[in-house]
């Protein structure tokens, strides 16, 4: 298994710089990461610095609170997808989706899919750590329902990250033909392995290097 090939190499912190994300995207092209996850204003950068790599540019939309309009979730994927994006990571209405307005939820997410149709794969942020078990599953029906590409655990932002039982009913509830990704807290092989064994097809983790060098990261992306 190319374990490389498997994760988003993150860099979403409000002070990156540019020297950053330049060392992002090296270490992305060194170690063949499926993608370097970088906030919007980053896109045309990264997709300049990996022109003529595997390595996809992905970037989050609606982030981190996902209390945006469906609109503005649309506009900031036709623009990221403009810039160089081919994979857009959107947080859901967490509100919504507390409420039982699933009626919101799912046009929110089908919004950006409709929007990235063809161009880019979409990921679902549904923030599990704010979430009950119903919660989560009704977020991946809706997200599937919608037409997403993936599920995915969390921001990074937020009380918490990914866990393996999280996973694990993300993964039966959207079956085998929908992406899962475990992002927040993937801190070394042990935390990715485990992970990848729950069900997860992608992990995000701003720990890429530290993982394939076999050590642990501090960090809690």
């Amino acid at each position: 298994m190319n374990i490389a090939a498997m994760i988003d190499h993150t860099l979403l912190k409000a002070d990156a710089t540019r020297e950053e994300v330049a060392k992002l995207t090296e270490e992305a092209k060194k170690y063949g990461f499926a993608s370097v996850c970088v906030n919007p204003t980053w896109v045309a950068f990264s997709a300049d610095q990996l022109k003529g790599t595997e390595v996809k540019v992905c970037t989050v939309i609606g982030f981190p609170l996902g209390a945006t309009t469906s609109a503005v979730k649309a506009f900031e994927t036709q623009d990221a997808i403009a810039n160089g994006a081919t994979e857009v990571d959107m947080v859901i209405n967490i509100g919504a989706l507390k409420a039982k307005d699933n009626e919101l939820v799912e046009k929110d997410i089908r919004a950006v899919v409709e929007a990235a149709k063809g161009k880019a794969l979409v990921k679902v942020i549904i923030e599990t750590c704010l979430l009950t078990d119903e919660e989560k599953v009704r977020a991946c029906e809706l997200a599937v329902q919608a037409g997403a590409d993936f599920v995915k655990t969390s921001t990074g932002f937020s009380t918490g990250g990914a866990t393996r039982e999280d996973i694990a009913l993300m993964r039966k509830t959207v079956g085998a033909g929908v992406g899962v990704k475990a992002s927040g807290g993937v801190r070394s092989l042990e935390d990715m392995n485990g992970m990848i064994e729950a069900g997860a097809s992608r992990i995000g983790a701003s720990s890429g290097v530290k993982i394939m060098e076999g050590g642990t990261s501090t960090s809690s992306y």
